[in-house]
């Protein structure tokens, strides 16, 4: 009798700390910081959900260029439009005051290049202006709205360009999301219920591919690892104040699995290093958590 009274408690308590999950540690982490952190994990083979303010709704300033870029896609598969349909760049369109790595490339404007590489500048290296272009190009953000609508995807709004968020500091809390929003939507696109199979591993490929955000998710995780990935940042206003410092990623584990993570730090008057790092930390812990 003692034996099975023993063995059910082993069990009850094994089954707890599962449920658990990463909790304790990324309480510790974000104990004490002055700033509102979003928190959602999927996995995706074995349905481990765990969510800390999820359902906030939270800026997302550049993650919302992967809910863009698969709006665009959505028209490539369509017919509408094609990946080597050429794109004007006019001047007027590369604004010299933003985080702009296409405008680097083409400082004059007056080219015509493929719809893949403004795409891929937009979401591997957060080009800003390449954002815009690809905005006006499907009709704005209520393109986006709708789409994302489409497929069910709760918890997102898009209603402002980076233009926009540029000029107004209060614009970014316009294009929300909430991190288990961010994750659901993640888990559709691998699905393949977003977009058609081409596409899928097109922007899957562009997002492994991402170069910005290295101090973030990706720090403390083996090198090599398959992350595709989104980041997001506001900087700072004059009083001081991170609007946005946020990750959306799927992550790829060493036995072939995968999960899906976003971390949406918000209002935070911490430093920027400290705001990745809570990222990078809160990251480590669900890989540590998905591989123990």
């Amino acid at each position: 009798m003692q034996k099975t009274i023993f063995l059910f408690l082993f069990i009850s308590v094994f089954s707890f700390a599962q449920q658990q999950g990463p909790d304790s540690k990324i309480n510790s982490i974000i104990e004490g910081k002055k700033a509102t952190v979003g928190i959602s994990v999927l996995g995706f083979e074995n349905g481990f959900t765990y969510n800390k303010n999820g359902n906030k709704k939270l800026p997302m300033q550049s993650v919302f260029k992967f809910h863009i870029a698969a709006a665009v896609l959505h028209l490539v598969d369509q017919g509408k439009l094609s990946l080597d349909q050429k794109v004007s760049l006019n001047a007027s369109d590369l604004h010299p005051d933003t985080w702009s790595p296409l405008r680097d490339k083409y400082p004059n404007g007056g080219v015509e290049v493929p719809l893949s590489e403004v795409i891929e500048y937009t979401v591997a290296k957060s080009d800003n202006n390449g954002c815009d272009i690809l905005l006006k190009l499907i009709g704005g953000t209520k393109t986006v709205q709708k789409f994302m609508d489409s497929k069910g995807v709760k918890g997102f709004q898009i209603a402002y360009t980076e233009e926009e968020m540029h000029r107004d500091w209060n614009a970014q809390y316009k294009n929300y999301s909430t991190a288990a929003s961010a994750t659901g939507v993640l888990k559709k696109f691998y699905d393949g219920k977003l977009l058609s199979k081409k596409s899928t591993d097109y922007l899957t490929n562009v997002m492994l591919s991402t170069s910005t955000g290295t101090n973030k998710l990706i720090a403390q995780l083996p090198k090599g690892t398959p992350v595709a990935r989104k980041t997001g940042a506001s900087g700072k206003n004059n009083a001081g104040l991170t609007g946005a410092e946020n990750e959306i990623a799927i992550v790829t584990l060493p036995d072939g699995k995968h999960y899906a993570i976003a971390v949406f730090v918000s209002n935070s008057t911490e430093t920027n290093e400290v705001n990745c790092k809570m990222i990078s930390d809160i990251s480590k812990s669900v890989w540590d958590y998905f591989n123990k």
